[in-house]
């Protein structure tokens, strides 16, 4: 068996990989190379460099395991026509997202961007207005893993969770469940509005303008999803006329963002460069998802944790 990373952990997760699995030839390479890819039964792979030409050349591939979540920029096609089974890494980035998701929300509740621009300026200045958390409400589009948990840690806080999904199916850590259709009718209700969706073809810019003009005057809306549910214009347009009070974006349609952007010139937007699910732990908790699955792969099993279907998106 011949698993192949096209990328490289830390030594200090190689080697416990390497003395569990005994039988396996583990091959790991910083820079994706076709002599590997063509031994290859299993590739573990972030899966932004895979081409419909690599999977062409892998005739031994049977499983590709992605250390990420999204798999929109993978070779949907030649993988589903090769019948090549995917699984990758959902509900990994949940602590890390959760906790940038809380620290963006309290940042601007509690006014730390103003403090710490008065501390650049050495102005002893109180004139800014400070809101609370507590007693808010949260609408959270799109409550999988990420969204449950953010919703989980924004309960303790005293927020009231409002999840809108496909089926309306009831979350828990959703105080409320309802179906996406119903979106607008509760967009008026929410102090935050987050957006965890993934890039489908249900999901491209399913927000529009007209979304933006429901929510509240202070809302914050927040997308951590994929930059691709709202047209950047119509976004753009949205904070320009001053419908919300402020965005936190960590996605974009285009990335990186480009520099003559108009985001970059706003004042009520918060740009972060899609690093929310960062984390110094982030291969560590890929190989425990990893190591299990392929224990079960060498034993013949299929029911994997995490199976995607690349033609539905998820």
């Amino acid at each position: 068996m011949h698993v192949y990373f096209t990328f490289e952990p830390r030594e200090d997760l190689q080697k416990p990989l390497v003395a569990e699995f005994p039988e396996v030839n583990f091959v790991f390479d910083a820079k994706l190379r076709e002599e590997q890819l063509a031994e290859a039964d299993i590739v573990v792979t972030y899966g932004e460099d895979l081409t419909a030409a690599n999977i062409a050349l892998a005739n031994k591939l049977q499983w590709i395991f992605v250390a990420s979540a999204g798999v929109e920029k993978m070779p949907a096609q030649a993988i589903a026509e090769r019948g090549i089974f995917v699984s990758n890494v959902r509900g990994i980035h949940k602590k890390p997202m959760t906790e940038s998701v809380l620290a963006h929300i309290l940042a601007l509740k509690r006014g730390l961007p103003f403090i710490y621009e008065q501390q650049k300026k050495g102005e002893w200045n109180k004139k800014t207005s400070l809101s609370e958390l507590n007693g808010s409400i949260a609408l959270i589009i799109g409550p999988g893993a990420i969204g449950a948990e953010i919703g989980r840690i924004l309960q303790a806080f005293g927020v009231h969770t409002i999840g809108c999904n496909r089926s309306g199916k009831s979350i828990e850590s959703m105080d409320e469940t309802y179906a996406i259709l119903d979106l607008k009718a509760h967009l008026p209700k929410a102090d935050i509005v987050i957006s965890m969706l993934p890039s489908t073809e249900e999901t491209k810019h399913l927000l529009t303008y007209e979304h933006f003009e429901l929510m509240k005057e202070n809302a914050i809306f927040m997308n951590f999803g994929r930059g691709n549910v709202v047209k950047e214009a119509e976004l753009v347009r949205a904070l320009q006329n001053k419908l919300i009070g402020h965005a936190v974006l960590d996605v974009f349609e285009v990335e990186p963002l480009p520099k003559d952007s108009e985001l970059w010139k706003l004042d009520n937007v918060t740009i972060s460069p899609h690093f929310s699910s960062h984390s110094s732990r982030y291969v560590e908790r890929a190989l425990e998802i990893f190591e299990p699955s392929l224990k079960k792969w060498l034993q013949g099993e299929r029911n994997l944790e995490n199976k995607i279907d690349l033609l539905r998106g998820y």
